[in-house]
């Protein structure tokens, strides 16, 4: 009686709506996607009416009668209530009964796959608001593949080995991350990241986990920068000196939230908790205090003897960054955990691969490259068998 799922309650974006009342007006699918997608989405989204005002190609074709009552629909729609659902891993806890904190919400699907069977109304922007616990239990399947991997190893080899005793130094683990060979790698498989890997040559923890924290919409830009200072090609430089000590570690690039954190409590003399409210802010795309931390740092920086084009050129360049930053602990523990599982690929790869497709055999997409990885890596795939299947994948020892 304590704990609840939270509820996210969807809108309708400017793309959707064009294409909901698309559907609705018969308008032809083709007409529909074209001006859907001259509405930009993701990270430049903008609204029907800020598109209107900045796209000519959109002007032309609102000018059409049919696209015009389109176009005029869909805006009055847009940003109304679409759909509930329940936020994938964020639980609120409250010190007492929950019902004596927020309303409940009957839980928004059929599913049984959650054991919490009770939702609160608040989203998780209203949970912060009213100052109460919200934790996210993150379920991954790589904890599974990794306890099978080890169990397997047990059997195997004797060897008792455990999440917790898998080493992140191992020369031949970042040998294995340098070469892209990260097939089933946690965090580490996508074909952009494998490439990245390669240009890295990484060879210690601390590169994986700025790897992890880089590769997402925003950061991505700074990786060529980060791998050139990383070997030595490019110059590190620093806006301010006393930046040096707090970005050192990752070439003067701006990683981690906790970095912006730390430089605007030395160089603009924010308090630690105003500088979580900034991080927050700019994390939040909180255009109102975003406005706000922006005067309050430049005349922090303006007090401590730096200059206002100084203090105004390093806040734009945070800002742009920290809209999609993680922080260094979020970063850290997957780097760890990506580290670890590429341990385990290159030292047990046959018990490691049998873990990994046994966790993900209902999944086409996965069990697809895994098993032309195994292949490539001269392990054999051996076809069903009603003498010797089992549930999951096995391992078969072969003359």
């Amino acid at each position: 009686n304590r704990v609840a799922s939270i509820i996210t309650y969807g809108r309708m974006g400017a793309r959707g709506a064009i294409r909901d009342v698309g559907r609705v007006q018969d308008v032809p699918l083709s007409t529909v996607d074209k001006i859907a997608k001259m509405i930009p989405g993701g990270a430049g989204a903008l609204s029907i009416k800020e598109a209107l005002e900045s796209i000519e190609e959109l002007k032309e074709q609102y000018k059409k009668p049919e696209i015009k009552e389109l176009i005029d629909t869909a805006s009055g729609l847009e940003g109304t209530m679409r759909n509930l659902g329940t936020h994938a891993c964020g639980v609120l806890i409250t010190p007492d009964d929950i019902v004596n904190h927020v309303a409940l919400h009957r839980p928004t699907s059929d599913s049984d796959d959650t054991p919490i069977h009770q939702v609160a109304q608040c989203d998780m922007g209203a949970v912060d608001v009213r100052g109460l616990l919200k934790v996210d239990f993150l379920g991954l399947s790589t904890l599974t593949i990794c306890d099978q991997a080890c169990r397997l190893i047990n059997q195997r080899h004797g060897l008792n080995l455990d999440l917790g005793s898998i080493p992140t130094d191992d020369p031949e683990t970042f040998k294995l991350l340098g070469e892209g060979d990260t097939t089933a790698v946690f965090q580490l498989e996508s074909a952009g990241m494998k490439r990245y890997l390669r240009e890295m040559k990484p060879d210690r923890l601390e590169n994986a986990i700025a790897m992890v924290a880089l590769y997402r919409p925003g950061p991505i830009d700074f990786i060529p920068s980060y791998i050139a200072r990383m070997h030595g090609e490019e110059k590190v430089e620093y806006k301010h000196p006393d930046m040096a000590e707090i970005f050192d570690e990752t070439f003067g690039i701006p990683v981690y939230q906790e970095q912006i954190m730390f430089a605007a409590m030395k160089l603009a003399g924010y308090t630690a908790p105003e500088s979580d409210a900034l991080r927050k802010a700019i994390s939040k795309k909180k255009a109102k205090d975003i406005l706000e931390h922006r005067k309050k740092f430049v005349k922090g920086c303006v007090e401590k003897g730096t200059s206002e084009e100084v203090a105004e050129f390093i806040f734009a360049d945070w800002e742009k960054f920290a809209r999609y930053g993680f922080n260094k602990a979020h970063a850290a523990v997957y780097g760890v955990l990506a580290v670890k599982t590429a341990y385990l690929k290159s030292h047990y790869p046959v018990e490691f691969m049998t873990a990994a497709l046994s966790v993900f055999r209902d999944d086409r997409k996965k069990v697809m490259p895994y098993t032309s990885d195994c292949r490539h890596h001269g392990i054999q795939i051996l076809p069903p068998d009603v003498n010797k299947g089992d549930w999951d994948f096995r391992i078969e020892e072969t003359d």
